[in-house]
């Protein structure tokens, strides 16, 4: 898979879970499982970037 196609895919499924999140939230529930998938894409985001770079 290309890279740079990788890294926008990581970064959509980012923001989604950050409003996912949000709801989940408003809701007045605890958004656990979707803080630890935001650290594991950010994770993955910046070992993308290193391969690109």
């Amino acid at each position: 898979m290309d890279l740079k196609y990788q890294l926008t895919e990581l970064k959509e499924e980012y923001v989604r879970i950050q409003g996912d999140i949000e709801k989940v939230q408003s809701t007045g529930n605890a958004a656990d499982k979707l803080e630890v998938r935001l650290i594991e894409l950010e994770e993955e985001i910046r070992q993308v970037r290193e391969q690109l770079n």
